[in-house]
């Protein structure tokens, strides 16, 4: 029996004794700088304030982002739970809020070749996410690598975020196109939502969602979901300077009441939905075509 087989045996066996109650969001972009990571500790704080649990894996390997706005120092990473035999209750740090905070590490890179055993004890501790949080939220890296392609093909709920440069929109396009050609697309299983980012108004936001989704659905058969706009803020670029997040420094903000609103919206198109494509579909699914 090869690892794709055991990874299909372990998977059906922890399905049929978990419900996948924990939403997943993934966030990620064409490219660097365009406020992914900004994205996701936003929401984290809004998702918190709303009464959710939340938790942040930081998938985006080589940086650092949301632990340096969180002020948190991992002692532990995904790497410890594959190779060292750690509970992933162990790895979780804390950050503003109680909000968790997973750092990816190596072990994000680590899920090329896993045995029998290291799979059933990823899953099994994947699972207990279920428990631990309502709201998994997952940075990726930026651009069109094939691990940010996989996470994305992988995921329920995708935001891609977006400002109105063109190289930011020709990005973005990119892994639209990548996302949309891919053998592992599944096109009613994965809702991708768009927020434009850096931009001077309404007006604005909503013309850097229409150009993506006029050329995704010409080009691509695709569709896009607008989700909004986070404007020009001199608090946010202050609370960036400072490596602080803007929703806690500035909670009165106009970039912090635009989170509050995607934050909203998000929360409010499946309140009290079951999530069929959960935590564990998401590493079964990373780790199913690596076999």
């Amino acid at each position: 029996m090869d690892q794709a087989e055991n990874l299909r045996n372990v998977i059906k066996a922890q399905s049929i004794r978990n419900v996948e109650n924990t939403k997943v969001i993934t966030i990620t972009s064409g490219k660097g700088g365009v406020g992914k990571s900004n994205m996701a500790v936003n929401l984290a704080i809004h998702f918190s304030q709303m009464g959710k649990k939340v938790i942040i894996l930081d998938a985006d390997f080589g940086l650092a982002n949301v632990e340096v706005m969180f002020g948190t120092l991992p002692k532990y990473n995904l790497s410890d739970v594959i190779f060292n035999g750690r509970s992933i209750r162990d790895i979780i740090s804390t950050g503003p809020m109680g909000i968790g905070f997973v750092s990816g590490g190596s072990g994000v890179v680590g899920l090329n070749n896993l045995n029998r055993e290291q799979i059933t004890f990823l899953v099994h501790n994947l699972s207990l996410l279920n428990d631990l949080c309502d709201i998994l939220i997952i940075d990726t890296g930026a651009g069109v690598s094939d691990q940010v392609l996989e996470f994305v093909l992988a995921s329920p709920e995708v935001i891609l975020v977006s400002t109105p440069e063109p190289s930011s929109l020709t990005d973005s396009y990119s892994l639209m196109k990548a996302m949309c050609k891919s053998s592992k697309y599944i096109k009613d299983g994965t809702n991708v939502h768009l927020v434009a980012n850096k931009v001077n108004s309404e007006a604005e936001g909503r013309a850097v969602y229409l150009k993506m989704q006029s050329v995704v659905k010409k080009f691509l058969g695709g569709d896009l979901d607008y989700l909004g706009f986070i404007p020009y803020d001199g608090n946010l670029e202050k609370a960036v300077r400072n490596q602080k997040v803007v929703s806690l420094e500035y909670p009165t903000s106009k970039a912090s009441k635009s989170f509050e609103g995607i934050a909203s919206k998000l929360l409010q198109k499946d309140e009290h939905t079951h999530y069929k494509w959960g935590v564990s579909h998401i590493f079964s699914a990373l780790l199913r075509d690596r076999a």
